[in-house]
């Protein structure tokens, strides 16, 4: 009796160790896999970047005229029915992000700001706990009387380092998109052979940029020149600071983006359209929701 027992204990024995031998080999030969067969989702789908949620339920647009909807639907008046931020009346970044955009998303921008307001701005988007700050600031900063006027560099990176850390001290998860400051010469050179937009321009457009726009001597062309070296020089301190912080989005694609003259307003040739609010808004959302940032 004791022996067939003791003979049905090793058979049992026998039986686990194989099961647990044929089991092993299995996972070492899973853990051997080239990633083709036996991994899971996440080992074959690329990561987003870390804890950058692409869904934000809430946000808060902070910048100037552009996010104003300034020149969009009527001669000198904000338009921010159709902000390519949080408009209503377009496709806005608001609408195809939230489910809620009219309750859960607020426009601080303000026409003629410069990055010396977005401390101030960053301030009133706090209040209200957003998941995702939007920031298009810079143009206002480069586009003065005449070049000597330009916001100096290292005040504009203050500025825009003090917002930065505003926003984290307080929010310490909320995102960030930092959309670059728009290509200003391309502007001039898109409209300066239209005569409309060089009789509109005359008074008083950018004129650190504008003013003069026939003009073809080295003075002018100097001058061009020094706005566009400035606005790469700001784009350069967004991209900068951006990149220092793991929750921030730098879109180049904005200074980088071909427009036309369809895409600016038909008041003034310098703000964008609707056309052009609706561009931005493709944009944004395109770096907002992209699995890894583009910068």
């Amino acid at each position: 009796m004791r022996d067939g027992t003791e003979r049905k204990v090793r058979g049992a024995l026998r039986a686990a160790v194989a099961a647990v031998t044929v089991v092993s080999a299995a996972l070492l030969l899973t853990a051997c896999d080239d990633g083709t067969q036996g991994s899971t989702d996440a080992a074959v789908r690329p990561s987003p970047t870390p804890d950058w949620n692409p869904r934000p339920a809430s946000m808060v647009s902070l910048g100037d005229s552009i996010t104003r909807g300034y020149d969009a639907c009527s001669l000198l008046a904000d338009c921010p029915e159709v902000s390519w931020a949080t408009g209503t009346k377009v496709d806005s970044l608001a609408q195809r992000l939230l489910s809620s955009p009219q309750t859960s998303s607020w426009n601080y921008a303000r026409t003629g700001a410069r990055m010396a307001d977005l401390p101030g701005q960053m301030q009133s988007a706090i209040a209200h706990k957003p998941q995702l700050v939007t920031v298009l600031l810079g143009a206002n900063d480069a586009c003065r009387k005449d070049v000597s006027g330009m916001t100096p560099v290292d005040r504009f990176r203050t500025d825009f380092e003090t917002s930065v850390k505003e926003l984290r001290t307080a929010l310490p998860k909320s995102q960030l998109y930092v959309a670059s400051v728009p290509d200003l010469m391309r502007l001039w050179s898109q409209g300066r052979t239209n005569s409309y937009a060089k009789t509109i321009w005359k008074l008083g457009i950018c004129p650190s940029m504008l003013h003069d726009s026939e003009a073809q001597d080295a003075a002018a062309a100097g001058r061009r020149a020094q706005v566009e070296k400035r606005v790469g020089e700001y784009n350069a301190v967004l991209k900068d600071v951006c990149r220092r912080d793991k929750l921030c989005r730098y879109d180049g694609s904005v200074h980088g983006y071909g427009f036309t003259g369809e895409e600016l307003s038909k008041w003034d040739w310098f703000h964008p359209s609707k056309q052009g609010q609706r561009q931005l808004a493709d944009m944004a959302y395109r770096e907002i929701t992209a699995v890894r940032p583009s910068a």
